[in-house]
């Protein structure tokens, strides 16, 4: 796990993306969901690990109903301190566009408890073996979901809301303004001068 990919990738004198050093929570595993539209919609998921944020891109946006498998695109790691970022990564710069922090809280690997060592450990053996069981206690993401990798493509996995309690078929992504700061994607597009685009 190294931020050289992330850091090569970003001119840190024209974003105010973090750079970053290894930092953890002191609690428990955090993720956070950021909605990032760049010159695609999509959602950025990134689960804490060994210091850094574990990182898929979800061009439909996470779901809540068992029925939808959503393809997530593994990226190069980010900085843990990437969770709170919120904002415009100007023009011209890697992932040029408009973030928010769409969700966030903690999680858990199936099987795990209040050792975050522990904790850390068996999700390093699932995110090796391409099957991840974790439990997300966020403000909108809710119960056990699985992420497992495709073995046609390195980078390509699924992200499955399981059947529990919080499952749903209504649209999560409705939901959407920051947790962080209560804003859309839009009211960040309209003070930055672009046009309204059609949000998804």
């Amino acid at each position: 796990m190294s931020l050289s990919v992330y850091r090569k990738k970003r001119n840190f004198e024209n974003t105010s993306e973090p750079a970053g050093k290894k930092k953890t929570s002191p609690g428990q595993l955090i993720f956070t969901v950021q909605k990032h539209d760049a010159s695609h919609l999509h959602y950025d998921f990134r689960l804490e690990l060994g210091g850094i944020l574990k990182s898929w891109a979800i061009p439909k946006g996470p779901s809540m109903n068992p029925e939808d498998k959503r393809l997530a695109m593994m990226v190069e790691d980010h900085p843990f301190d990437y969770r709170d970022f919120e904002g415009t990564i100007p023009k011209g710069n890697y992932g040029a566009g408009e973030v928010i922090v769409w969700d966030r809280g903690l999680y858990l690997p199936a099987g795990g408890g209040t050792d975050k060592e522990e904790n850390e450990k068996l999700f390093k053996k699932a995110l090796k073996k391409g099957d991840i069981k974790i439990v997300m206690l966020g403000k909108k993401l809710k119960g056990e979901f699985a992420l497992v990798k495709m073995k046609k493509d390195e980078k390509a996995w699924l992200l499955i809301k399981k059947r529990d309690e919080f499952a749903a078929d209504t649209d999560v992504l409705k939901k959407n303004k920051s947790v962080l700061s209560g804003k859309t994607i839009e009211m960040l597009q309209k003070s930055d001068g672009r046009k309204k685009k059609k949000a998804g």
